[in-house]
């Protein structure tokens, strides 16, 4: 299905009037360009701030997160994510997870027809979104690709080669990402049997907070895990990453709207208010539990509410977002601290106590506050459908993280040794550190 209700009618009768003369032979998935100058620049906007999540945003929101002699290796994980999958995205990313494959595996990846982006061209569009340039739809999807596998690298901080992340990102991207985006925004069978995501709830944060858990589960916990102390090293760095993801996130989720309009509006105020009320809920259930509240936690509780709303941000109305906001809070809360102690596995930085619980939650919420109030596209919306997408994202992720980590493991090997762990991978991996 569209991703959302701004794939829309206005565009699409744009598209309709166009002068046939003034387009060149499209491709399967392209419509001739028809620009909306105010979707334009609202979505150039959203592409700057969703790349602002990742560097520097999600960099600094997990270097304060792991210790002093770890902080530069997850700052260089995430810049290696980008710099990996915008050259991927560019050669065969884009065409997998947007374009049109073969009917016999459409339904699950897209075609190779616009692999280094033959056909996309100043005269071009998506036919999701008529009224931007093509190389717009591709920047801005771009960024989302870049953040999920950056995403990943919480849960295996402090322990994984940086050669084997490496390969990690390019594979995974390939194998897990594309396939699960294709599937629900790229015309593929979750989309078609009315799976609702508006802006990546089972695309970004199920399939990423999943790899995280089997990452964790196949490399195994850090060394001195539960019984050395990992506190974070810096939380203000933490803190300012929780800033620049908040401020990025209203890209990510009002500029799924792909207009500036009433549903962008809604979609950005919808954003805002979830993560407070997940901080707040947060926050709430952790003085309880320890006895005083945390920055910490205080910060994993605005990111918990971020990711439960990013699949309904542009489905309910702020009522809905305030529930789910609401529920998330505790949600990611069990998560991150009591399913993550009572299982005893590492977790390094809750990427799937947060993103797996919270992008799990927030889908399967869309189900029951969804109203046509806001989106017309929330017609028949139901847990179960939600829930069968959520399995779909969930399956393919947890085989394919699987499959990429064994071959990462035969090829560039996963962990680092035990006295380079100790010793940091800073300096162990990279020959720098911070003094």
């Amino acid at each position: 299905m569209t991703r959302t209700a701004a794939f829309s009618a206005v565009a699409l009768v744009g598209a309709a009037v166009a002068s046939p003369a003034a387009a060149a032979p499209l491709l399967a998935h392209q419509a001739p360009l028809v620009i909306d100058n105010a979707a334009t620049a609202w979505i150039l906007t959203s592409t700057a701030l969703v790349l602002l999540m990742t560097l520097p945003g999600l960099a600094l929101f997990y270097g304060g997160m792991v210790r002093k002699k770890n902080i530069i290796s997850v700052i260089a994980q995430s810049a290696a994510a980008f710099a990996i999958v915008s050259v991927l995205w560019f050669l065969v990313g884009y065409s997998l997870s947007f374009g049109k494959g073969p009917d016999a595996i459409n339904g699950f990846v897209g075609g190779v027809e616009a692999a280094f982006l033959n056909g996309v061209t100043m005269q071009t569009a998506h036919s999701l979104l008529p009224g931007l340039p093509e190389l717009l739809f591709v920047s801005f999807q771009m960024t989302f690709a870049i953040i999920t596998p950056a995403l990943i690298a919480g849960a295996f901080a402090e322990r994984m080669k940086f050669s084997a992340s490496l390969l990690f990102f390019a594979l995974w991207h390939l194998i897990v990402y594309a396939p699960i985006c294709h599937q629900v925004w790229g015309g593929g069978y979750l989309g078609g049997l009315g799976v609702l995501d508006f802006a990546g709830g089972a695309v970004v944060h199920v399939s990423a907070g999943v790899a995280g858990l089997v990452c964790a589960l196949v490399l195994g916990p850090r060394h001195g895990f539960g019984r050395d102390n990992m506190a974070p090293a810096n939380l203000v760095y933490s803190a300012i990453g929780t800033g620049l993801l908040l401020v990025g996130w209203i890209g990510f989720n009002a500029g799924s709207a792909g207009a500036a309009d009433a549903l962008a509006a809604t979609a950005a105020f919808n954003t805002i208010l979830a993560a407070g009320a997940a901080a707040l809920s947060w926050m709430t259930i952790e003085w309880f539990d320890r006895k005083r509240p945390t920055l910490l936690g205080l910060l994993s509780g605005v990111v918990g509410g971020l990711v439960a709303i990013t699949p309904a941000a542009g489905f309910v109305d702020p009522k809905g977002a305030f529930f789910i906001g609401l529920i998330a809070g505790p949600a990611c809360y069990a998560g991150a601290v009591w399913l993550k102690h009572a299982l005893k596995y590492d977790d390094s930085l809750d990427a799937f106590g947060v993103h797996g619980v919270g992008g799990i939650v927030g889908a399967l919420l869309t189900g029951v506050f969804a109203t046509t109030s806001i989106n017309a596209l929330s017609e028949g919306a139901t847990v179960w459908k939600q829930a069968i997408g959520l399995g779909g994202a969930i399956v393919w992720s947890a085989v394919g993280t699987f499959v990429v980590l064994m071959i990462c493991k035969f090829t560039t090997g996963l962990r680092v040794t035990k006295d380079e762990e100790v010793e940091g991978l800073d300096y162990t991996q990279h020959g720098e550190a911070i003094h």
